[in-house]
């Protein structure tokens, strides 16, 4: 049973944990005489811990010094707000930089120039061309580019990105770890505005230098994923998570969104050059944004300056109780022990006192050798390929698909391959929200919720791509497919992605690097295998190989995680944090 009064300081951890964190905090009854009263405080605090669970009552009740309500705790714009907002934009910039390229693709390749070998298929296995008068907005001749890039090579300068990115994941997380999120993430975005800046002058110069800035442009956004990560475990409570990295990730839906029509409209234009002037407006925004980051956001509440006493209360007791919960699942023969340390800790951090929580335990090396032969890791790792290879299928080369088989003009093409990603973004956050209301009313186990909205995000995305086969040339119906039918891919926010933070609370930057590593690899092997399927046959039964295989991929990834993930922290994670803390509360 749960204690007859609840706190704030465990609820977070009660509704995730009902039954260990109630045996943490439940005090014994002095005789046997007392059975019956103590029954009748049980169903008390049961009453009491659905009003806190169900959201009924407030999450914070913070007092000043001298008992009166902290003006700050009211409902208002909190400082993790203000965090949450900047991640947000910083991905949906990063995400602009990144996407334009296979936008402005399209207007850079002279189509006509490149020999295709389609004489010797049949009429049924290529979309009609449009006839010249035919009176159709969404179709439209459109002027040819400037280089002369076959499909194989079109798929190593929209690949090469990826090259870089994947190399500074876990780096990037790790360091996030030791040093603090916010200059990691910041600085990888600034040098991805750099590099976005000179993309024009490096394309106009030689094709190994363009590969090359792409490949230094995506290690600097290689980062951004793993620094946020290890930011969101240090910023946000538990039971927020899923919401709030729907809101923080969903930037890259959003920038995906933007950027789209964005940039075919800034290509179809004389502006700047054309092209050139999608990769100019990204890049200055990218620096524009840098700026604000780097005087708005901190690594941790207790570093902020501006951040209220009753917020930073809060943050750091959710955060604490949790962690402690997770320990005592394993811990039972030093359950005494335990109860004092955390009653001890939360009755300290009730005092605001900023030098004790800014004072850090000494680092540890990670356990590398726990981490890769982690199955529940592993399986992370591999539904995340199995989602990376379809994501990047549609984000870089649908556009090539919407020109070359269904005929759009840039702006078209553009416009309709935006508008999954605006889709997802909804569903991504409803489906978060969901994820978090089920958890509170304990309607489902939090293992049980990462597997069901996985299978969410992997399956019935495949089943629009394997939808787009059946439709053939019909435009209205591939936009519902990866419109309507893929847009669920959004729930994996509450699927895999806060994973890595249960396995591990004080490695999930370096985890995120290494499963994010392994995803984006087939950021840059999906275009280069695409490419060689296609083999300048620009048919419909080649790129029916292309849909089968991703939506394959995705499902059979899924498939694995259902099998061998975790939603416990790990032994292995336990041990050395344990260890830490004890010591820190003995210095």
């Amino acid at each position: 049973m749960p204690p007859h009064k609840w706190t704030d300081e465990s609820r977070d951890a009660s509704c995730y944990y009902p039954d260990s964190t109630a045996s943490r905090f439940r005090r014994p009854s002095s005789s046997s005489n007392s059975t019956g009263s103590q029954e009748r405080s049980d169903d008390e605090a049961d009453d009491e811990r659905e009003a806190f669970c169900s959201g009924e009552r407030p999450l914070i009740r913070s007092r000043g010094a001298g008992g009166a309500e902290d003006n700050d705790a009211c409902c208002g714009f909190k400082t993790r707000h203000i965090f949450g907002f900047m991640g947000f934009l910083g991905f949906a910039v990063v995400y602009a930089m990144r996407v334009n390229l296979s936008v402005a693709i399209v207007a850079m390749v002279n189509q006509t120039a490149i020999p295709h070998t389609n004489s010797s298929v049949v009429d049924s296995d290529t979309c009609p061309m449009p006839e010249p008068n035919r009176n159709d907005s969404n179709i439209n001749p459109q002027k040819e580019g400037e280089f002369v890039w076959d499909e194989a090579t079109q798929g190593l300068v929209l690949g090469s990105f990826f090259y870089g990115y994947v190399l500074t994941q876990v780096p990037g997380g790790r360091m996030a770890e030791l040093y603090g999120g916010k200059k990691i993430y910041g600085y990888g975005v600034l040098i991805t505005a750099l590099f976005t800046l000179l993309t024009p002058l490096a394309a106009h110069w030689d094709l190994p230098l363009l590969v090359l800035v792409r490949i230094l442009e995506g290690m600097g956004e290689g980062v951004t994923y793993p620094a946020m990560h290890a930011m969101l475990a240090h910023w946000i409570p538990p039971l927020e998570r899923n919401k709030f990295a729907a809101v923080v990730y969903a930037g890259s839906n959003i920038g995906t969104v933007i950027s789209m029509p964005l940039a075919g409209w800034l290509c179809s234009l004389d502006f700047l050059g054309g092209w050139p002037s999608a990769f100019y407006i990204f890049g200055l925004l990218g620096i524009l944004w840098f700026i604000c980051w780097m005087y708005l956001v901190y690594d941790k509440p207790a570093d902020h300056p501006r951040i209220s006493c009753a917020e930073r209360e809060y943050i750091e007791r959710s955060l604490k109780v949790f962690s402690e919960a997770n320990t005592h699942l394993e811990d039972e023969q030093d359950e005494e022990e335990e109860e004092q340390a955390i009653q001890a800790e939360v009755e300290v951090l009730a005092v605001p006192d900023r030098s004790r929580t800014q004072r850090l335990p000494v680092e540890e090396p990670i356990p590398w050798r726990s981490l890769l032969t982690s199955v529940p890791l592993w399986a992370i790792l591999l539904t995340q390929c199995g989602q990376g290879w379809a994501f990047y299928t549609q984000l870089t080369e649908l556009p090539t698909y919407m020109s070359n088989i269904l005929h759009f003009d840039i702006q078209s093409n553009a416009l309709l391959n935006a508008v999954p990603y605006l889709t997802a973004w909804f569903v991504g956050i409803a489906c978060s929200a969901l994820a978090d209301w089920m958890l509170a009313r304990r309607y489902i186990s939090l293992l049980n919720s990462y597997k069901l909205w996985n299978t969410v995000a992997s399956v019935v995305p495949s089943l629009g791509l394997i939808g787009i086969i059946y439709v053939g040339c019909d435009w209205v119906w591939v936009t519902f497919m990866l419109a309507g039918v893929g847009s669920f891919g959004g729930a994996v926010y509450a699927g895999n992605q806060m994973n890595h933070i249960a396995l591990s609370p004080r490695y999930a930057g370096t985890m995120y690097g290494i499963t994010n590593s392994a995803a984006n690899i087939c950021g840059f092997l999906a275009p280069y295998v695409i490419g060689l399927i296609i083999n300048h046959r620009e048919t419909l039964t080649q790129w029916h190989v292309v849909f089968w295989l991703a939506a394959g991929l995705n499902i059979a990834g899924n498939f694995i995680y259902l099998i061998f993930a975790s939603a416990e922290e790990q032994s292995w994670s336990k041990a050395r944090r344990r260890g830490i803390t004890r010591r820190s509360l003995h210095a």
